[in-house]
């Protein structure tokens, strides 16, 4: 009989607990480039940081905060940058 394996949910959230990870976490989505990755990778640094917050922040409601970083969500750019400024990211551009 083969042995059953046991997993658990891994939440990033737990690990993003330093503005340091936070900048690692965003830059590795954006390294890939899937626009879905990188508003999931947000959505989950603004868990991090009080999705209220980041809410208020960037002059959102929360329920549309959601909707915004959520899986197929396509948010705009506008939106991505209040966004990464209530969470205390800046957004730069780098020779490839």
């Amino acid at each position: 009989m083969a042995a059953k394996t046991k997993t658990i949910p891994w939440d990033p959230t737990e690990r993003l607990t330093t503005k340091k990870a936070m900048v690692s976490f965003i830059n590795a989505a954006l390294e890939d480039g899937d626009p879905a990755l990188i508003a999931a990778a947000l959505g989950d640094v603004a868990r991090a940081q009080g999705m209220t917050r980041i809410a208020r922040d960037a002059g959102l409601t929360r329920a549309s905060l959601y909707k915004a970083l959520g899986g197929d969500a396509k948010a705009e750019f506008a939106t991505i940058l209040r966004v990464l400024g209530a969470i205390g990211i800046k957004l730069q551009a780098k020779a490839a």
